[in-house]
């Protein structure tokens, strides 16, 4: 296992800097939260945690809000039971359920069951909801799909449930390759799993892309998955703060993206887009 270390964010006013902090914490590393009364828990291996990304995040500079912290070394720390506790059930519009195994069945017309290896910050919560939110009202038969940045693959899975033909799933992290077979198969649907980046792309081309990541990112992948979207394809985007919006359109508009839908939930945003 690797060594972690335990950041205690106190942050005033709480409210929205707490969601916007665990947005620019994922950008450099960290991969879990906690949230307290008084700020977050955030989580880094220690091996990828960079003390100057961290001193030059824009919300540590921010005149409108005061953030502190102080961490500790965390060894050895089981991710599976810290998720447990803090885990609850996502349900969307009343149509789809995400739930572990040891939750209660909600009896939705979509049960997703899954078990992440890594916990859940609220921020995953909500940009998986707009995902799946946007999802509901999306054409799946028989369409070609990728879930780019797949982690638990629970998009891809709602996808075949939904219909889809061939989807592919795909993640650099190697965890979440192994946690989408299990997912895969503890909900009974066929996907196309592996580990990699949008470098990786480039063989066949989809009906549909989702990707629920991060700002960063998604700037620097868009024109490659623009380039594997069949024409009429749908793009789909989340992993953004309310402040992300203007950057993403705008390289969506040079890759002549039109927006379909925008939600919002919280401090997040899902953008559909069409090509």
């Amino acid at each position: 296992m690797n060594n972690y270390l335990e950041f205690n964010f106190k942050i005033q006013p709480l409210q929205p800097w707490n969601e916007i902090l665990m947005a620019e914490l994922i950008e450099i590393g960290f991969d879990s939260f906690t949230e307290e009364y008084d700020g977050i828990l955030a989580y880094v291996q220690k091996e990828l945690f960079n003390e100057d990304h961290l001193q030059q995040l824009h919300l540590l500079n921010t005149p409108e809000v005061s953030i502190s912290y102080t961490y500790t070394e965390m060894p050895n720390i089981n991710w599976n039971e810290e998720w447990e506790k803090n885990f609850e059930p996502i349900n969307v519009e009343n149509q789809v359920s995400i739930r572990a195994e040891f939750h209660p069945n909600q009896n939705l017309p979509h049960e997703i069951i899954i078990q992440p290896k890594m916990s859940f910050g609220t921020g995953h919560h909500a940009t998986t909801y707009l995902m799946i939110q946007q999802m509901l009202d999306m054409d799946f038969d028989g369409k070609t799909v990728l879930d780019m940045g797949c982690g638990t693959s629970v998009l891809a899975i709602f996808a075949k449930q939904k219909g889809a033909g061939k989807t592919v799933a795909i993640d650099i992290d190697e965890w979440s390759v192994e946690n989408s077979k299990e997912n895969a198969a503890r909900n009974n649907v066929e996907l196309e799993i592996s580990q990699g980046t949008a470098e990786n792309l480039g063989g066949e081309n989809f009906d549909i892309i989702l990707a629920n990541i991060n700002r960063n990112i998604l700037i620097s992948d868009i024109p490659t998955y623009v380039s594997v979207l069949n024409e009429g394809g749908s793009l789909l985007l989340s992993g953004l703060c309310f402040f992300d919006v203007a950057d993403i359109l705008e390289v969506c508009a040079q890759q002549k993206l039109t927006l379909k839908r925008q939600l919002q939930k919280e401090e997040w945003v899902s953008l559909w887009l069409e090509k």
